[in-house]
């Protein structure tokens, strides 16, 4: 996977038919404290300079970090209408202080409200929340306990992450787990680490199925009908729970929307979305 560059870029903006101005954007590297002190790393891209603006904080899936391949597409689409992007690392991923193996949903709930405050305190007012499966289940569960968010989209989201290692690991398998106090994990792109115990057991304590009940603000969920990792029929059931929410299913996708022109409808429907509601919010 390529690695993600910082760089500047400059819009060509109109006011009125004859006068024109350069708008340059900065990326900006910060880090901010979860709730345990644990210190977290993230890119902040504000195209306008200023705090008015809509922001989206993005949370990304186990095992990967903001240096995806998404964030870099919808960070240029999104700056490009004026939109502000919050890129962060998890605890125990990326730039992040901490292990990975100590990961849980519960820390990652805590990360993604910890990002909503820092900005908050920052002086930003218009938020809006994108989650990515792993991530998807801690903006799901982090949107039920703020005020402060103005629009939810969610990537393939976990809901119960507790049915899915059942399904994968089976019974025995859990009880592997459980007696060796950790497994191994293997990321997408085929870097294995250790996963604790308490990974599982923390996932009984976290599903998005309760927490969906108290969302109230506008929620897209976009999911392939092919997506091997996390069941579609999550989605469905997440959905049909949140008051004001529309999913999108794209047919023949999988989890990682690695055909090009499934990845493209992805960003396509949900920077809409962004922008629709971003627009909305101001």
């Amino acid at each position: 996977m390529q690695p993600y560059i910082p760089y500047t870029l400059k819009l060509f903006a109109a006011k009125g038919y004859k006068a024109f101005s350069f708008i340059e954007i900065m990326q900006e590297k910060l880090f901010f404290r979860s709730s345990s002190g644990a210190k977290l790393s993230a890119i902040l891209s504000n195209p306008t300079g200023s705090k008015d603006s809509p922001i989206v904080v993005f949370a990304h899936g186990l095992a990967s970090s903001k240096y995806n391949r998404t964030n870099p597409r919808f960070e240029k689409i999104l700056n490009e209408k004026g939109i502000s992007t919050f890129f962060f690392d998890f605890y125990g991923h990326g730039e992040s202080e901490g292990l990975f193996e100590n990961i849980t949903a519960g820390e990652a709930v805590d990360d993604v409200l910890s990002a909503i405050r820092f900005l908050k305190e920052r002086g930003h007012r218009r938020i809006g929340l994108v989650g990515s499966s792993f991530g998807g289940l801690a903006s799901s569960i982090a949107a039920s306990k703020t005020q402060d968010l103005v629009f939810l989209a969610q990537r393939c989201p976990v809901s119960d992450f507790e049915e899915i290692e059942l399904k994968r690991l089976g019974k025995e398998g859990i009880r592997k787990w459980k007696k060796n106090g950790y497994r191994e994990h293997v990321s997408f792109e085929g870097v294995k680490r250790r996963l604790n115990y308490s990974f599982f057991e923390d996932a009984g304590k976290h599903k998005a199925y309760e927490a969906a009940k108290k969302i109230r603000i506008p929620t897209l969920i976009v999911h392939g009908d092919a997506d091997g990792v996390v069941p579609l029929e999550q989605s469905k059931k997440l959905s049909s729970l949140i008051k004001n929410c529309r999913l999108e299913i794209i047919k023949g996708s999988d989890h990682f929307f690695s055909k090009q022109e499934h990845f493209e409808k992805m960003l396509e429907i949900i920077s809409e979305f962004i922008i629709e509601q971003s627009e909305k919010a101001g």
